[in-house]
């Protein structure tokens, strides 16, 4: 269970958000905190293949 304090403008926004993908502020919240998640991993995944392989720094976008 993860409970989070949210002022009403957040609250606001997040239900404006969720709302245009037919979805709950808690599901949007989660498959956000989900897709975060998975970005970090990805991306020192990647980092680490490059320093196994000794490819150094490749520049990836943002």
């Amino acid at each position: 269970m993860l409970s989070l304090r949210v002022d009403g403008e957040l609250l606001e926004r997040l239900g404006q958000h969720a709302a245009k993908r037919g979805m709950s502020v808690q599901d949007y919240v989660v498959r956000t905190l989900i897709r975060e998640d998975f970005d970090e991993r990805l991306s020192n995944s990647v980092d680490a293949t490059e320093r196994l392989h000794g490819w150094g720094s490749v520049p990836r976008p943002s």
